[in-house]
């Protein structure tokens, strides 16, 4: 019978554990935490988003971090597989907006605990509070691995789980990097992915509080337009955040680290052209000529961003609407058209929803999620450089990888 080890008992590790266990193999599961699924029991904000029900394609393609390289992982085990296997958990689950799937009960902790008792069911040996340091190597093949206490842990195979770096609290401390490294793995940078971005200009913390719906928000190196997101965002004490700002966060924080000058660029208008949203200002400004301008625009902005706009179209917000002239009401619209907010950094890493970087992809399969460096060792989850965006992405990704881990970890004799 084959002897499994499996670090790391998040999603992709306990997954991997019980596709191993399925299919026959003695399993010993050795997570760091207290409890297993630490990190898995706040994702969705404590909901669990635990996949989407988007065309694989699509996954695929709200997985900018190597989403290419899970192609063969996601079609071996997809979003339909995640379903149907936490419904035969008795964890009946449902799609909302934007695909996104959750059980019915709204309860992360229903899909762990639905995890952890298959693993029991199953046999699975899981030790809590045991930290791995060491990956064992004999005759360039994965052997066991070894604890911070020194106790070794003999198996034929190893499947490393370990996560990322992000929530260092659930665990993910970045541990899975220093064992890959160790046996001959190359690490990509790690950076914060869906992390909220620092800003440099004082109105934005300013406005600290303030949701905008339906703006659309361009990403600029150098001031180049490279990517750009619509959608939600929200302004913080020490930048920017919300949906579309997390989903622009893993390219700024690469630009960032390559040393690029980084801009948002912000849309707040974007269903309108310039020359209507001009004609619209004209409109506004009729009807309140005989007011000043911080009292005219309250049609068009939240109240809190009047101020901000005015002062980017170098307008005075005690100027009375019947003074204003075609450029400066031109410099306006331009203004809502395109309102700059320098980004000068990430919030830490501790507080990135997913983690950027990791074992290259370069050196795994990606049908079996075997190393290509040394034979019997596996990589499932974060600790792989795969990160997507939110809306059930990442999860979809760990629960993939798992499967195909834990099941070629015994197919591959």
């Amino acid at each position: 019978m084959d002897n499994i080890i499996v670090v790391g008992a998040g999603p992709a590790g306990m997954m991997a554990a019980i596709k191993a266990a399925e299919n026959g193999a003695q399993v010993t599961v050795l997570e760091k935490m207290k409890q297993a699924g630490k990190k898995m029991l706040i994702t969705g904000k404590g909901r669990c988003n635990i996949t989407n029900v988007a065309e694989i394609p699509e996954i695929i393609k709200n997985i900018p971090g190597n989403g290419k390289f899970l192609n063969s992982c996601i079609r071996a085990f997809d979003n339909e597989d995640v379903q149907y296997f936490f419904n035969g958990l008795d964890v009946p689950t449902k799609v909302e907006r934007g695909g996104r799937v959750f059980p019915v009960s709204d309860r992360a902790a229903d899909a762990v605990n639905a995890m952890v008792l298959r693993l029991y069911e199953l046999g699975v040996k899981l030790y809590t509070g045991v930290s791995v340091e060491e990956i064992l190597i004999e005759d360039e093949r994965a052997a066991g691995v070894k604890t911070t206490d020194g106790k070794i842990y003999k198996g034929d195979r190893v499947i490393i789980a370990t996560g990322g770096a992000s929530y260092p609290g659930t665990g993910s401390t970045g541990d899975g990097y220093t064992m890959a490294k160790a046996v001959g793995h190359h690490v990509t940078s790690i950076l914060p992915s869906l992390v909220p971005l620092v800003a440099e200009e004082e109105w934005v913390t300013e406005l600290q509080g303030l949701s905008l719906r339906n703006v659309r928000v361009y990403l600029m190196a150098e001031e180049k337009k490279v990517a750009d997101m619509f959608g939600e965002m929200l302004f913080t004490h020490y930048g920017v955040s919300g949906p579309v700002i997390l989903s622009l966060s893993r390219q700024a924080a690469q630009l960032l680290d390559a040393g690029n000058f980084v801009e948002l660029m912000i849309d707040l208008k974007p269903a309108l052209s310039f020359e209507q949203l001009d004609a619209r200002i004209v409109r506004d400004l009729e009807k309140y000529q005989r007011k000043e301008m911080k009292n005219a625009l309250k049609d068009l902005l939240p109240g809190r961003l009047i101020e901000p706009v005015l002062d980017a179209a170098y307008i005075e917000p005690d100027r009375m609407v019947n003074s204003i002239t075609k450029e400066e009401r031109h410099r306006l619209a331009q203004a809502l058209k395109g309102m700059i907010v320098t980004i000068t950094g990430t919030r830490p890493i501790a507080e990135a929803i997913v983690t950027a970087g990791g074992v290259s992809v370069k050196e795994i399969n990606p049908k079996t999620m075997e190393s290509r460096v040394i034979k019997n060792l596996y990589f499932a989850g974060e600790v792989v450089d795969v990160d997507g965006f939110t809306g059930g992405f990442n999860l979809q990704a760990a629960f993939s990888m798992g499967a195909a881990a834990g099941n070629w970890s015994v197919w591959n004799e």
